[in-house]
């Protein structure tokens, strides 16, 4: 009879040893749960902030890439003035300086093909 009682002591201690870990396993699940979710809150809180920032850096290079690209075309504008307005005082001399330069670069030209 004691080994019967021995026995079932035993049966019921691991049903509720079975029982204990059943529970500590929804237990482990729900807080691993809990901290995935608060992993992905965090890191879609930092996704946004980094996009802002990305946002940022974008108009700001948008605006300074505008600002140095009207900066260059009234500069270019200004020098094709400077340059109309000289030749228009000057044309015979515009012309042959003209003439010069287009002689020196064809000479360099030709003599890079020999």
């Amino acid at each position: 009879m004691a080994t019967t009682k021995a026995r079932e002591d035993i049966k019921a201690d691991l049903k509720t040893l079975k029982e204990d870990l059943k529970i500590g396993a929804r237990e482990e699940t729900q807080r691993l749960r809990e901290k995935a979710e608060e992993a992905e809150a965090k890191l879609r809180a930092k996704s946004e902030e980094v996009r802002d920032q990305a946002r940022g850096y974008y108009d700001t290079a948008r605006v300074r890439g505008r600002e140095y690209y009207d900066d260059a075309a009234e500069r270019l504008d200004e020098a094709q003035r400077y340059i109309v307005e000289r030749v228009q005082e000057r044309p015979v001399q515009s012309t042959a300086i003209a003439l010069g330069v287009g002689v020196v670069l064809g000479l360099l030209l030709a003599g890079r093909r020999r």
